[in-house]
């Protein structure tokens, strides 16, 4: 019983968090740290661990499709990655000298935040469009961003991706695809870089556990990275916004219940 719970905790953990990666570039740990805490009751640090693990995979996966799309754009992709990657190890390190308590609400209450976003407010910027933005402008604009980004990811280990696409959608200029596409190519290193600070820092997780998250959530990553990847930019921003959501109000009743 204890085994077959465990694999249905992991399987909708991974679940909500693939769907979340492939339509919207979020981070894993926004969906499967605090359900880890809740029903297995996992140490908050080495769950976000798990976490940030699960999402290095998947969001390879999606980040493979949405280029294979012409969705990416790796070039100024790099720019706000290399500051991402730095601030997440500081922002890893100042996590584990404080409380557990302090990690997870911030990134559930911006999930679902930015949800409602996408359905009120959709993005229907061209890539045409996106052409017009400062290439200086926007160097800056990536570089600045991506500090704050990463502290937030090594942090709580989760809001990065939520806040990327949010910057490149709101204000950097991207249209709709192309910011999920380059958010989760950034957010599969800062994942890995996230993880593996987390590990060094905390010791190794439970492996059942670890690999049964990393396995649904790049294959749900992938079914959504597949869809998202075909469908309409109208339909895309009404589903992204729908599973953010809904994903944000799971996890805050989740919590409530434990």
């Amino acid at each position: 019983m204890t085994m077959l719970f465990t694999v249905l905790v992991t399987f909708f953990a991974g679940m909500g968090a693939g769907l979340g990666t492939g339509f919207a570039g979020m981070s894993a740990a926004a969906v499967i740290s605090p359900i880890l805490i809740t029903f297995l009751h996992m140490d908050p640090y080495m769950a976000v661990g798990i976490a940030l693990s699960s999402d290095v995979l998947a969001s390879a996966v999606s980040a493979y499709t949405y280029g294979k799309n012409k969705n990416l754009d790796v070039k100024n992709g790099l720019l706000i990655m290399l500051s991402v990657l730095v601030f997440t190890v500081v922002g890893s390190y100042i996590a584990s000298l404080l409380p557990s308590r302090t990690m997870g609400s911030f990134s559930v209450f911006m999930t679902f935040l930015l949800g409602v976003k996408f359905i009120v407010r959709p993005v229907m910027t061209t890539k045409e469009a996106m052409m017009n933005v400062s290439a200086r402008k926007r160097a800056v604009q990536s570089i600045v961003c991506g500090v704050l980004i990463g502290f937030i990811c090594g942090f709580i280990g989760a809001g990065g991706g939520m806040m990327m696409l949010l910057i490149l959608t709101s204000v950097l200029g991207y249209e709709l695809k192309t910011a999920v596409g380059t958010s989760v190519f950034i957010m599969t290193f800062t994942a890995l870089t996230g993880a593996a600070s987390h590990f060094a820092i905390g010791g190794m997780p439970d492996p059942l556990i670890w690999a049964l998250c990393v396995i649904f959530t790049l294959v749900w990553a992938r079914i959504a990275a597949v869809f998202a990847n075909k469908a309409s930019p109208k339909t895309l921003n009404r589903a992204t916004g729908v599973i953010l959501v809904v994903l944000g109000l799971a996890v805050m009743l989740f919590s409530k219940i434990a």
